[in-house]
């Protein structure tokens, strides 16, 4: 089943973890619409997924440094190594925020949540993945 946006009790999750200072970097996992879908309404020109994502990416990447988080890599998926027969993903984004209380922040400010309509406009499917560094060997 796709998913785009964070399920109530995942969004209760990541608020109520004990973790809130330690450093984080998000797992973005991208699947593109072939078109994007904006809502009735929107002032959006028609374009494909990747453009639409595009245009999330000009607007968040400024809203990114302001919250003290970096893109530490950003890729084309060429191929699922391990994993369930036809999934499929376009892209990867490796983001490094300062904390995860500064991820919240950031997704919560008003002028994010006006340029996430593209994010959700152009995904077909996502994954979005909090990790801490470990320390020692694996």
């Amino acid at each position: 089943m796709p998913s785009i946006e964070p399920t109530s009790q995942q969004l209760q999750q990541l608020v109520a973890a004990a973790d809130g200072d330690t450093p984080i970097v998000m797992i973005n996992l991208l699947r593109y619409r072939d078109r994007a879908a904006y809502p009735p309404g929107a002032d959006a020109e028609p374009c494909s997924g990747r453009e639409a994502y595009q245009r999330y990416g000009a607007g968040v990447t400024p809203i990114i440094g302001e919250a003290g988080a970096r893109i530490v890599w950003f890729g084309s998926v060429k191929q699922i190594v391990i994993g369930p027969d036809g999934e499929q993903w376009d892209d990867a984004i490796l983001v490094q925020y300062p904390s995860r209380k500064a991820f919240l922040a950031m997704v919560s400010r008003p002028d994010y949540r006006e340029i996430a309509i593209h994010r959700t406009a152009a995904l077909a499917d996502s994954r979005l993945i909090l990790t801490v560094t470990m320390t020692g060997p694996f």
